[in-house]
């Protein structure tokens, strides 16, 4: 059976740099076929506006599969649209109809600064990681896997938590910036697990200082960034990050 074809009408926000005002501006993406994702009907736009000698809407993108992250936008006002537990790559054009109008936005955040049209600068977070989410200690050589024993419940639950891939759209949906369910992710998986424990409290310090300096805002606790989450991270993350910074302060590290 063919793929049907559909329509929309396009209002996408155009930014020439991070220095420069930014404005929304209409497209029409005519004949899209809905088993096109979201992103190959931007490459159909695209090739549009090159063909017609302008310039092409700058949007961030690399495995298209759901892993890295990189593809995040706000769609009719939803980080990443309207699929639960999916990133902007893995939407389809099937969940749109024929002549519909849809608003596509970078991420809108302090932290996340514009470089150009729908891409921001997510480099805060990689900071947040380099200022404590990672294990230092010294062990020579990697032991088997086996020679370490985690229970199950716990194994499972440090995965969960590390299937975050730092798309930022936590932070997008978020009314304060706050960039808390992303740092508890990182802090919860390492924080659960032996190897980890030797940096458990310095860790989360530091880590939490990071993205205060960054100017993420604080945690009102509303969970609209579980809601929009593409790898379902949940929010008791962010209630694992203030037990372990509240159990480093007791212990001095603060």
């Amino acid at each position: 059976m063919p793929a049907k074809t559909i329509t929309v009408n396009l209002k996408v926000w155009r930014q020439p740099a991070k220095d420069q005002p930014g404005r929304m501006v209409d497209y029409v993406a005519k004949d899209i076929s809905t088993d096109m994702s979201f992103l190959e009907m931007l490459d159909v736009v695209n090739e549009d506006l090159i063909r017609k000698g302008e310039d092409a809407i700058a949007f961030d993108s690399d495995c298209r599969e759901g892993i890295c992250g990189a593809c995040g936008c706000v769609i009719n006002g939803i980080p990443h649209g309207p699929d639960a537990g999916a990133t902007t790559c893995q939407l389809h054009m099937r969940r749109f109809t024929d002549g519909q109008t849809i608003t596509v936005e970078p991420w809108r955040a302090k932290s996340f600064p514009v470089l150009k049209d729908l891409t921001v600068d997510r480099s805060a977070f990689d900071r947040i990681i380099a200022s404590g989410g990672y294990i230092s200690a010294g062990i020579g050589g990697a032991q088997d896997a086996n020679s370490i024993l985690i229970p199950r419940s716990i194994a499972e639950e440090a995965m969960d938590s590390a299937a975050c891939i730092g798309c930022g759209a936590c932070v997008a949906a978020c009314k304060n910036a706050a960039a808390h369910l992303f740092t508890g992710a990182k802090i919860t998986h390492l924080a659960l697990l032996p190897q980890g424990a030797p940096e458990r409290a310095l860790r989360v310090v530091r880590m939490v200082g990071q993205m205060e300096a960054e100017g993420f805002g604080a945690c009102s606790n509303e969970g609209e960034c579980e809601a929009v989450c593409p790898k379902l991270i949940p929010i008791s993350n962010i209630a694992k990050l203030v037990r372990e910074y509240t159990r480093a302060w007791w212990r001095g590290t603060t």
